[in-house]
Parts: C-alpha cells; sequence; structure tokens
C-alpha cells in the first residue's frame, strides 16, 4: 500500500499551476470561514452562547493561524505570479489587494490574540481596523467569487459563441437593457458584475456607515440614544454630584459595545434590593432610595473589554466598594468577594485585597447621568485596572467568601488573572 505524505511535502512536489489553484482554494475556503465566525463572534446574541462562543472564538483563532501557513506557503510562488500577470493590469490590482487584505487581517489578528502583552490603546486600534479590513474583504472577496464564477464564465462564453450568429431574445425589461448595454459596448459580463458590485453596496453600505460614525466619533459615546431605550423604571433618579454633571472627564471618549450573556434585564425601584451577605458581622441590605442615601464620590477611569476596545476617560459616581465592605463589616476568615448580577446568571470574583483597591467602585451613575439599562444599570461594578468582564452589569448582591470563586466567563476560558496591561495593581 503507498504510504501518504503529509500535506506540506505532497504540496512541494505539485506543479506550480496546480499548486496555485490549490492554494487559492484553501485560502478561499479559510477566508468564507473565517468571516463566518468573525461576524457571529461581532454579533451580541452569540454571547448568550457561553461556552458555546468560546470555542468559536479558539476556532476563529486556529483558522487564523492555518490562512498564516497557506500564506507563507504561497509566497514562493508570488514572483512568478506577478510576472505571469505583467500585461493584466485588473488582476495585478487583485492580487495585490487581496494580499493586502490578508496581510491586514492578519497583523492585527495577532494583536488581538495577544492583547494581553500590548497596550490597550494598540488594541483598540487594532480591533478598529481588523473591522475595517472586513467590511471592505468580506464584501469584495464575494464579489470576487462571483465575478469569477462559472456562472460569469458561462454569460461569457455565451457572448462569444454567438458572435456572427443573429440571436433572438424574448423582449423582458432586462433584455432590452441588456440590449442597450451592448450597444453602449457593456458586456453582459460586466453588467452582471455591476449588478453584483451594486447589490452589495446596497445591502453593506448602511450597516458600513453606521460603524464608520460610531468608531470615528471622538466627542464620545452618544448615550443618549442608549438611554432613549432604556427599560429600567428607578424613581427617584440619582442627582448628581456637581463633579459628575458635568463630568469633570469631559464624557467618555469611544464606543461602547453592548455584550451580555442573556437577554438584557430590566428593573423597577419598586422592587430592587441590594445585599451585602456571607462572612460579614453585619449583613446589609438597601432598597433603591436607602442605597441613593449613600455617600458617593466621582472619578474618572478608562474602561477596558477583553475584546479590544476602550472607551477613555468615563465620568463614573458611585461608591467605592471598600466602603460597603466597611459597613459590613467583613470577618477575618473571608479571603474573596463573590459578585451576582440581577440577571439571575453572571457571577464574578475578585480577591479581598483586589476589591479594596481604591478604584474599585459600585457606580450608579456616568457622564453625570443614571447607568443606562444597556451599559449595567441601574448599578453595576467598575473595576478599572482590570478587563471588564470583572466589571459585573447590573450588580445586587456581595458575598463574602472563604475560597475563590470561578466566574461566568473563567468558566469558559477567560483568565481569572484579568489585569491590564500597564495598571498599577495597588
Amino acid at each position: 500500500m503507498k504510504e501518504r505524505k503529509p500535506w506540506i511535502e505532497w504540496l512541494s512536489g505539485v506543479a506550480y499551476g496546480k499548486k496555485l489553484k490549490k492554494l487559492h482554494s484553501w485560502n478561499a475556503w479559510l477566508l468564507l470561514f473565517l468571516t463566518v465566525t468573525g461576524i457571529l463572534l461581532f454579533v451580541p446574541s452569540v454571547r448568550e452562547l457561553g461556552e458555546g462562543r468560546a470555542w468559536l472564538k479558539q476556532a476563529h483563532i486556529w483558522l487564523g493561524v492555518i490562512s498564516i501557513i497557506v500564506l507563507v506557503l504561497y509566497l514562493p510562488l508570488l514572483s512568478k505570479h506577478w510576472k505571469q500577470l505583467r500585461a493584466k493590469t485588473s488582476q495585478r490590482l487583485n492580487l495585490g489587494l487581496v494580499l493586502f487584505l490578508l496581510v491586514g487581517w492578519i497583523v492585527t489578528g495577532i494583536m488581538l490574540w495577544q492583547l494581553r502583552s500590548l497596550p490597550p490603546g494598540w488594541t483598540n486600534v487594532a480591533l478598529i481596523l481588523h473591522d475595517l479590513f472586513t467590511w471592505v474583504g468580506a464584501p469584495y472577496a464575494v464579489y470576487h467569487s462571483i465575478s469569477r464564477s462559472r456562472w460569469m464564465k458561462a454569460a461569457r462564453a455565451k457572448k462569444a459563441s454567438a458572435a456572427g450568429a443573429e440571436v433572438v431574445e424574448e423582449r423582458t425589461a432586462a433584455g432590452r437593457v441588456i440590449d442597450m448595454l451592448q450597444k453602449a459596448k457593456v458586456s453582459r459580463s460586466a453588467f452582471l458584475r455591476m449588478t453584483v458590485g451594486a447589490l452589495l453596496l446596497l445591502c453593506v453600505g448602511p450597516s458600513f456607515y453606521r460603524w464608520m460614525k460610531g468608531v470615528s466619533d471622538t466627542g464620545g459615546t452618544d448615550l443618549s440614544l442608549i438611554r432613549g431605550e432604556d427599560g429600567n423604571h428607578m424613581d427617584p433618579p440619582p442627582v448628581a454630584l456637581p463633579e459628575s454633571n458635568p463630568p469633570v472627564g469631559g464624557g467618555g471618549k469611544g464606543q461602547f459595545r453592548i455584550y451580555t450573556v442573556t437577554d438584557i434585564p430590566s428593573f423597577s425601584s419598586d422592587n430592587w434590593k441590594f445585599a451585602i451577605s456571607g462572612l460579614v458581622e453585619k449583613e446589609q441590605v438597601w432598597d433603591w432610595k436607602q442605597f441613593l442615601d449613600l455617600k458617593r464620590k466621582v472619578q474618572v477611569s478608562d474602561f477596558h473589554c477583553v475584546t479590544g476596545w476602550s472607551v477613555y476617560k468615563n465620568t463614573w459616581e458611585g461608591i467605592p466598594l471598600s466602603e460597603l465592605l466597611k459597613l459590613a463589616q467583613v470577618k477575618p476568615q473571608a479571603k474573596f468577594v463573590k459578585f451576582y448580577s440581577g440577571d439571575k446568571v453572571y457571577t464574578d470574583c475578585l480577591s479581598l485585597e483586589q476589591a479594596k483597591m481604591d478604584d474599585v467602585m459600585v457606580a450608579v451613575m456616568i457622564d453625570g447621568k443614571p447607568i443606562p439599562q444597556d451599559l449595567g444599570g441601574p448599578v453595576r461594578l467598575v473595576v478599572p485596572q482590570m478587563y471588564a468582564y470583572k466589571s459585573v452589569k447590573w450588580l445586587q448582591a456581595i458575598e463574602l467568601i472563604d475560597k475563590e470563586h470561578i466566574g461566568y466567563w473563567e468558566l469558559r476560558g477567560y483568565d481569572n488573572d484579568a489585569w491590564v496591561p500597564g495598571s498599577r495593581r495597588t
């Protein structure tokens, strides 16, 4: 029985033309799967998959690694391929664009993969560029695939076979349009390419415009739009301190991306409660009005997500977590602080030392206004020196425990060590 060679060794023995075709095919399939998995990771509702989303993220990463291998295998063929296209300007432009997109995807993808080793500013830019390459590259790949498909080749072949012969066509509206284009020396295949391009532009254009508008907004996140759709009914609303309205930080710079692992919950002051229990001397329970009577402070801090984006100079107003722990009088055997989200699913944990850091806050306001439902209001945890999965949204309960609790995303592959590079850790 003939021994099968490893695929890389097998590929090295394949003739140039077949090798080029095979690599092109592999790259096309990889691009398809990368685009699909990338879009799924971008869709907020996919977060509800929990562990499934963690597996999806790993699949996206490994597909990216394989795409690097395919590109490396292609590089020895690049010079010959480029010379082969010397008389085909459009194909050279296509090759140059494809290589530019691939390299851009790879570089920004590696930066996002290794974001824990890079400053948040770098990964924020990398995420925007990675998205931009996808917005441009995915529609172009669809257009390129259709314009080079057998369907398009059949249209060109049909035109060639009809040369010199009389062709009788039914005079439908589409037929008359094609006749007009042919008289204007526009081929059927060119017309089909223009049609495909126009359809892609109409489908993708509006969403791309909204994305560009969001990422280019340097004046801060438009929280008024989020608040306009808020489902919380908290009465009375918190009254901002002077440092909070107008916000001493000038307003958050950047764009929040709304993530949740459940349907976004809504709350009412009629039945909302906040509790501290566990290894404490004095368990605490507040209703909404009582909670608003607690002494608050204002701080300006950045907010970093582990997916790469950041919102800078947010003005938060709330109660330092250390002050709440003092009110509850933590017992000596307590070592960790467990946090419960009002969605009844999400939990996370900090060590007692981490929980007592000066900038860890139970926040009720952002930039001088109540925290919107979509951003975790009416009350959320803010841990500026750690990635945002530690900043539990819709916070309603705190428990002091003696053993470390493994949080929702940590159970699904995220690190317990959530420090942002450059954080003070004090």
